[in-house]
């Protein structure tokens, strides 16, 4: 089994940095990868999209022969199920660490607008967001960041992770998935709750369950990233369920 791993918005591969290596110890192959457009190579923003994204993800696949587990945080869980979908004879699992399960042709502010009337702070990082004149891409500022995604960090974890977010594509963000209960639906899924999330927050962790049920669920007392804030805490809830599949 190999473990591909998908960064949320704003990030790159560096994001799992500290996740890998209980992976290793565990004795599973991870390879964590940068999406296009996310300020690792020459895309433009203007080109980024799902498509872009899961074509991408969807060569790292078959450039081996085994059968793929991705491992997707935040918007990146939207990536992994278009790529499961696509690519379901491929992959044996989805493991979405307080990730965007959404359903077929949904998108992550309709699972959040209802939510949002009840409790402001369902909105996460969107009001914080600061946008290219033109709208295609989005930052994140860094104290919003540290508020949002990085409060249950180490302070130096936190800042370090703030400055490194990159602009987005507003392309890649955007984005919802194309599902089928023949293709997707064949496929197992484990959700890993951030109980104490800022970005996702539990109760659209929750409705996107409800509204895509039948995912394994464990929980973590965790922030939005808890692949930095508690890495071998998120090992010992991903792990397992893995190794089921192994």
């Amino acid at each position: 089994m190999r473990l591909i791993l998908i960064h949320g918005a704003w990030q790159g591969s560096w994001a799992w940095s500290r996740f890998l290596p209980a992976l290793a110890q565990a004795g599973f192959r991870a390879e964590a990868i940068d999406l296009p457009g996310n300020g690792h190579d020459s895309t433009p923003a203007a080109d980024v999209s799902l498509d872009v994204y899961a074509a991408h993800v969807g060569d790292r696949i078959r450039s081996g022969d085994d059968p793929v587990v991705l491992l997707a945080h935040s918007g990146g869980g939207v990536i992994a199920s278009e790529v499961a979908e696509r690519c379901h004879d491929r992959v044996s699992g989805v493991v979405y660490v307080a990730g965007m399960m959404l359903p077929n042709g949904g998108s992550f502010g309709d699972v959040v607008g209802p939510l949002v009337a009840a409790d402001p702070a369902a909105a996460g990082i969107r009001p914080h967001l600061v946008w290219s004149a033109d709208g295609v891409t989005s930052t994140v500022p860094p104290d919003a960041a540290r508020q949002i995604f990085y409060h249950d960090c180490a302070q130096d974890d936190a800042e370090a992770a703030s400055v490194r977010l990159t602009p987005q594509a507003e392309g890649g963000r955007a984005i919802s998935p194309q599902l089928t209960s023949q293709r997707f639906g064949t496929v197992p899924r484990l959700y890993v709750e951030a109980l104490q999330d800022r970005s996702v927050v539990l109760a659209a962790q929750r409705r996107m369950q409800a509204m895509v049920p039948g995912a394994w669920v464990v929980g973590l007392d965790s922030g939005h990233a808890p692949q930095l804030a508690m890495p071998e805490k998120l090992a010992a809830c991903v792990i397992p369920w893995l190794a089921a599949r192994s």
